[in-house]
């Protein structure tokens, strides 16, 4: 597994203080009643959520210290949607931790080109399971899949360590037909508003 760090740094100021410093203010949680506010460099942090995800595990690193630990939660902005704060859950790579693992579906393409497309029920899954073990994400490949195709636990791919929260038989997605206007609609609009337009006249 690539040991993924992320360096941070003891927080003074307030949170906008911190933002308009070019950082992202977080807090790193290593039990329920002990938390420690820090900082993050906002490219730095950024970087790691676009590739790893908003779940990614990694090693936190402040000062000479350094502490394993997972993202748990991350706040964006409702306007334009940076990232205006993180929480980072500490723990030990053998503790068991109970996660919401988003689902990404690989393959969306090849569906596509056969007119079909993936229509989404629950973009996440509860999981139990230790440290170690945890994914990123659940990875579905829909590459072969058909019309009429639902995506269950199986098709998760998550590693047998890990406990799925639900029933085997949840559907997570439905494999559709790509709805697709017909031609005549579309010719038929611009006739429809010069009629209407005429009537007014």
């Amino acid at each position: 597994m690539e040991e993924i760090i992320l360096k941070t740094m003891l927080r003074t100021d307030s949170p906008k203080k911190v933002r308009l410093a070019g950082f992202i203010p977080g807090v790193l949680n290593e039990s329920d009643l002990t938390s420690t506010s820090v900082q993050f460099v906002g490219s730095e942090l950024n970087k790691i959520i676009s590739k790893h995800g908003a779940n990614a595990k990694i090693w936190v690193e402040m000062g000479t210290d350094k502490k394993f630990g997972f993202i748990k939660e991350v706040q964006k902005s409702v306007i334009d949607r940076k990232v205006i704060h993180i929480a980072i859950q500490l723990v030990s790579k053998d503790q068991e931790i109970k996660i919401q693992l988003p689902i990404n579906f690989h393959g969306r393409d090849e569906l596509e080109h056969r007119m079909l497309q993936v229509h989404v029920y629950k973009e996440t899954v509860e999981v139990t399971g230790k440290t170690v073990d945890m994914p990123d994400a659940a990875i579905v490949d829909v590459t072969g899949k058909e019309l009429g195709d639902a995506i269950t636990a199986v098709d998760l791919n998550l590693p047998a360590t890990l406990k799925i929260h639900g029933a085997d038989d949840e559907i997570y997605a439905v494999i559709r037909h790509i709805k697709v206007v017909q031609a005549e609609e579309v010719e038929e609009a611009p006739a429809a508003i010069a009629s209407v337009v005429k009537a007014t006249e």
